[in-house]
């Protein structure tokens, strides 16, 4: 079966644009992935955010002079499309050689195409360099599990059966470095950090490592394995609370860190010490 990405510029030879062209922007419709994991539109069982942070946002003033940001785009988990990474850097690289009178004029031409592509509003801020140096790398919660003693041999495709739990009702935060999927179109490695938020029966922290690390020959998007992620573990546990999601290493100047969750959340944004 084709997969969706493979008519977008993923993959393929590219010619670098340098002026504003917002037809680069490649939408990829949820609606696959979701019949591949159960899932309906208007049915989903979690809600969130995909955050993608762009490193390599700039544009010129209208006296020529380069400007240098950082992008902060929040796309909603239940829009309809992603939008294909790569079509994003060269869209994002096709304002280098234009003109804008201010960020916040950027910050609206943004908005308005992203949230066009992914067919849903896109939440946009332009950042000062400083303002996110003064943030600082952020440290996360909870428990690391990556020490834990497992033994794998299976690394082909993420398995569910290997997570247990206990009947024991614990609320914890859990979370591996050792996350990695391959690009679907591609096969290109995406590392990054996975991190489980719950109130409900104890997972046994050896076996969520262990399913982590089930991924590491898996094909498919960032948004995807985080869906599935959250999935497996809705079923096994059928928590109070969950909330699942993964900050990935970026790549070409952006990274892409998708949030599930029962509940309504206000995600921390800042960057890990890999991204």
């Amino acid at each position: 079966m084709q997969h969706p990405a493979e008519h977008s510029p993923l993959g393929k030879s590219s010619e670098y644009v340098s002026q504003y062209a917002p037809e680069l922007l490649f939408p990829i419709s949820r609606t696959t992935k979701w019949a591949e994991l159960g899932l309906e539109a208007g049915k989903l069982p979690y809600q969130g955010v995909d955050y993608w942070n762009c490193y390599e946002l700039s544009w010129l003033t209208p006296s020529g002079k380069p400007v240098v940001a950082i992008g902060e785009f929040a796309i909603p988990a239940d829009s309809p499309n992603i939008i294909e990474s790569k079509s994003f850097k060269l869209y994002l690289n096709s304002l280098n050689q234009s003109a804008y009178a201010d960020a916040a004029e950027v910050e609206r031409l943004l908005a308005r195409d992203l949230s066009a592509c992914a067919g849903a509003p896109v939440r946009v801020r332009v950042r000062s360099l400083d303002e996110v140096a003064a943030e600082g790398v952020a440290n996360l919660p909870g428990r690391c599990i990556d020490d834990l003693e497992i033994a794998v041999s299976d690394y082909a495709h993420p398995r569910p059966e290997l997570l247990r739990c206990a009947d024991q009702v614990v609320e914890e935060v859990l979370y591996s470095h050792l996350l990695k999927s391959n690009c679907p179109v591609t096969g290109q490695p995406d590392w990054g950090t996975l991190v489980v938020d719950y109130r409900g029966p104890r997972l046994e922290a050896a076996s969520l490592l262990a399913y982590v690390v089930s991924f590491r020959q898996h094909q498919d998007f960032h948004e995807q394995c985080v869906e599935r992620v959250f999935l497996d573990l809705q079923r096994l546990l059928q928590p109070e609370r969950l909330t699942v999601y993964a900050r990935y290493v970026r790549r070409g100047g952006l990274d892409i860190n998708p949030y599930r969750s029962t509940e309504a959340i206000t995600p921390d944004n800042r960057r890990l010490v890999r991204q």
